[in-house]
């Protein structure tokens, strides 16, 4: 997950941009100095690449906030994206001015509550964008259950109309976000998160910009506070990519040591004392949006005429969203095999190659050409995946869910009766 190495990996996912991360701890700050410059304003990349179509990097940092409000322990966690490493290397020196420990950890731990942190990051730059992350993830989020707050307000207090998004997290989806009201005024955004260069994509926003700056990003994001005329705007969110919030490792409520998981409904039934060890399950996310939530969703289904699936939301306060499986899942499930396993990987390096990338694959790419390049198995998947039509085991306590692209259906291999040369869907390593 060095810069060069997430640079190559986003041509390879189809992302135009990527997030610096973790610009707080003094050697990777030295890094991202080292081999980024600006190339658009307030976006960087890298300095050896020339190339128009190199995906370019924001710079952000992820801050743990641990502190006490209100007669209880606070865990969130926050991401700060600055305009210029001005800002950042100002931001870094009120950071060690304040006793922050900045070396220990790429996210640092700091005792500064998220309202005064916010009220810190304004009073640098009024630019920089602060967007609360993984929203509802139960320990270290903004409405998290074991240590997060009901509402903004309650957690930035009067500094709540400078929060203009607020991050979905893997174990959430837009839709659920649309629950709460107080989310009707803000950008509903998706990120990564990722930690290794397999990951990044699987979940992204995407922007429509009239030019690619840090300037137009931040308006976009600011639009989705104007009510009713968002969609009108010339720099706005267009729709986000969506992992499948059964598959995020905190969708239901449980217990990994015990196997112990839960609905919503089961919760609300049984409670959340887990029936095994009678201790404390962690609840889950979908129950906590459930309790939260103080309006009614009306979405809109709609299939494109590639078979993708999109998600409307009917009152028109946000854009829609569409929900995908990474495509090595993908793979893996077609080929029987791990996400690990070198076959895996030699299959996703092909394909996407041959068809640009892995965003290509998953959403933009007809069907019959996937079937012809990398096999009828492979293209079958994708079809499914991209139609909603595939099992999921929800996550729960920390343990990712479980997607099964064929649930129970007998799995019929496609055997080739002739002895013709390796089709192009052989040397892609999909032949099946």
């Amino acid at each position: 997950m060095t810069l060069p190495v997430m640079e190559e990996w986003g041509k390879k996912k189809g992302l135009d941009i990527l997030t610096t991360a973790d610009w707080t701890h003094p050697l990777w700050f030295r890094h991202i100095q080292e081999v980024l410059e600006e190339k658009k304003e307030g976006l960087y990349g890298l300095k050896s690449k020339k190339e128009e179509n190199s995906p370019l990097f924001i710079l952000s940092t992820e801050i743990s906030s641990i502190y006490s409000q209100g007669g209880k322990t606070r865990r969130v966690h926050n991401l700060i994206f600055s305009p210029n490493f001005e800002t950042v290397v100002k931001l870094n020196k009120e950071f060690l001015r304040r006793g922050f420990n900045l070396n220990s950890d790429g996210r640092p731990i700091i005792g500064l509550s998220s309202k005064n942190l916010l009220e810190l990051v304004l009073s640098i730059d009024k630019n920089a964008i602060f967007i609360p992350c993984h929203a509802w993830t139960p320990w270290f989020s903004l409405y998290g259950s074991m240590s997060g707050f009901d509402s903004i307000e309650e957690c930035f207090e009067e500094y709540s109309k400078f929060i203009f998004a607020v991050e979905t997290g893997l174990s959430s989806d837009p839709e659920m976000n649309w629950k709460i009201k107080e989310l009707d005024k803000k950008a509903i955004v998706s990120f990564s998160d990722a930690h290794s260069p397999a990951k990044m994509g699987r979940e992204a926003t995407v922007f429509e910009l009239e030019d690619l700056t840090f300037k137009n990003i931040r308006r976009a994001i600011i639009g989705s506070s104007i009510k009713n005329n968002w969609d009108k705007l010339p720099d706005k969110i267009a729709y986000t990519i969506e992992f499948y919030p059964e598959e995020g490792k905190y969708h239901y409520t449980g217990h990994r040591n015990c196997q112990i998981t839960q609905s919503p409904d089961q919760t609300k039934k049984d409670g959340v004392i887990c029936p095994v060890c009678k201790r404390p399950l962690t609840v889950g996310v979908m129950h906590r949006v459930e309790k939260l939530a103080n309006q009614e969703v009306k979405e809109d289904i709609k299939l494109d005429k590639l078979g993708v699936k999109w998600i409307y939301d009917k009152s028109g306060n946000h854009p829609p969203f569409v929900k995908l499986v990474p495509l090595n899942e993908i793979i893996a499930e077609s080929l029987s095999m791990t996400v690990m396993s070198e076959k895996v990987k030699a299959a996703f390096e092909n394909i996407c190659l041959q068809f640009g990338s892995e965003m290509n694959v998953l959403f933009k790419t007809p069907i019959e050409e996937i079937k012809k390049m990398a096999g009828e198995r492979l293209a079958e998947a994708i079809k499914k995946v991209r139609a909603g039509n595939i099992v999921i085991k929800p996550g729960f306590d920390g343990e990712y869910g479980i997607v099964k692209i064929w649930g129970n259906e007998d799995k019929k291999e496609v055997v080739k009766t002739d002895t013709k040369p390796r089709s192009k869907a052989g040397q892609l390593g999909l032949d099946f």
